[in-house]
């Protein structure tokens, strides 16, 4: 056993070291600029400003706003798409008819690329054009400018995010449920338990660990999403849908300010470690 777990690391090696490689080296050469004044439009490093650029940052109305836009559309993204996921999980974990291809149906957006469903939705959003406005008007309603108007553009990508994530939740939260032990269900019946009360009381404490996990995932991925935004919207109209990672691509790509970019992209990582220590200690105390 020992000569295959060796054999298995030399193997695994040269893997491990070119991923930390890949890690570690735009990581740390990240962590170098964000104490400079890193620019593109020179060469070099450029000159020390220790946290000036994170103390600007943080004092910068923009950063501010696109981080509270991102809070939005973290909470709700993650909200709808573990409530819908779990509903749907419920359904598909009975036995119906046909259940292999309503799940097959189901996880067809997952497959997906963002960047494919950001092109078909815009297509079918369209204000003039789009199959959505047509299909409205064929019942008296008015078209909208789905990704045009600030008081419906970030709703509308928040809808596009939960349309394909929705499956993810589904998968993880559909492979814990068929993973229950069956004693607790059993013995819930003969104590002459309701199925609300076999719901909250057996299904619901035994499946926090997966619901702790898969909440994080969802949470880590949808705080940084990038793409949906930058094909759907590019953070307009306006800053109304500009999330922190469009705006550390703005600060990085177009300003070319990579000194600031890199600061706000260690701001983010910041945020996101505490919360993924928070759920993982969540999940650890409930499988204790």
């Amino acid at each position: 056993m020992s000569d295959r777990r060796k054999n298995f690391s030399i193997f695994m090696l040269p893997s491990l070291v070119v991923m930390a490689l890949v890690l570690a080296v735009p990581m740390f050469y990240s962590l170098t600029t964000s104490f400079f004044d890193t620019n593109l439009k020179t060469k070099g490093l450029g000159s020390f400003v220790g946290l000036d650029n994170y103390i600007r940052v943080l004092q910068d109305k923009y950063f501010i706003d696109s981080a509270l836009t991102t809070v939005i559309f973290t909470v709700g993204v993650v909200f709808f798409e573990f409530i819908l996921g779990l509903i749907i999980a419920l359904l598909l974990n009975n036995e119906i008819k046909g259940k292999n291809i309503f799940f097959s149906i189901i996880i067809v957006p997952m497959m997906i690329t963002p960047i494919a469903v950001g092109l078909t939705w815009r297509l079918l959003l369209h204000s003039n054009l789009g199959i959505v406005n047509y299909v409205l008007s064929l019942f008296g309603i008015s078209g909208k400018a789905w990704l045009a108007d600030s008081g419906l553009a970030l709703g509308t990508v928040m809808f596009i995010d939960v349309w394909q994530q929705v499956p993810y939740m589904v998968l993880i939260i559909l492979a814990g449920l068929v993973t229950l032990p069956a004693e607790p269900y059993e013995a819930a019946v003969i104590d002459g338990a309701s199925r609300m009360q076999i719901f909250f009381r057996c299904t619901i404490p035994m499946m926090m660990p997966t619901f702790a996990v898969v909440i994080l995932l969802r949470s880590i991925t949808a705080l940084k999403t990038y793409d949906l935004i930058y094909v759907l919207t590019k953070g307009g109209p306006g800053t109304t849908t500009e999330v922190i990672s469009y705006h550390i691509y703005q600060q990085a790509f177009r300003y070319l300010e990579i000194g600031t970019a890199s600061s706000m992209s260690y701001l983010l990582l910041i945020c996101i470690v505490p919360l993924a220590f928070v759920f993982i200690k969540l999940a650890k105390n409930r499988m204790a």
